[in-house]
């Protein structure tokens, strides 16, 4: 590295290899790559099988609920139900007690889409956790949180 950008990586406040953010980016979009690569045999984007995942444990749950356990906006939970509900794999039905409150559970065909994608996501995952002890893989979901706590501080 010449002099002068050192310089001004050290007048940015940390250098390159004190950033820990890049480093986490690059394994959530390995990550992400590798089940949307898994999942296109079952047709489905990481994001909708996701909700089919969360709504297998779940049933009944409303869009707003789903959203939150998926990590997504509340909008971006809303068109991955259409294109599910227009596949055939959910199900949307008004609550018996609040009427605009829309329950979803999973079709027939739901699940057995969930069961095919389940498998390839189940590969990936499997890799992951076999590269780690479990005591290690406890230690890193430990640290991942504290990664999680110093981001929302402020």
């Amino acid at each position: 590295m010449t002099d002068e950008r050192a310089c001004t990586l050290a007048a940015m406040g940390m250098t390159a290899d004190e950033r820990l953010g890049a480093d986490i980016k690059r394994t959530e979009q390995a990550l992400m790559a590798a089940k949307s690569a898994a999942l296109k045999g079952a047709g489905l984007t990481v994001a909708q099988y996701a909700a089919l995942f969360a709504l297998a444990g779940n049933p009944g749950i409303s869009g707003a609920a789903l959203a939150r356990t998926c990590l997504v906006t509340p909008q971006a939970m809303a068109a991955v139900l259409k294109h599910l509900e227009e596949r055939g794999l959910v199900v949307r039905s008004a609550h018996q007690w609040h009427q605009k409150m829309l329950e979803t559970r999973l079709t027939d065909a739901g699940r057995e889409t969930l069961r095919l994608a389940d498998e390839q996501a189940v590969r990936i995952e499997r890799r992951l956790a076999d590269e780690f002890t479990p005591e290690e893989r406890d230690t890193l979901r430990a640290l991942l949180a504290r990664c999680g706590t110093a981001i929302r501080r402020d």
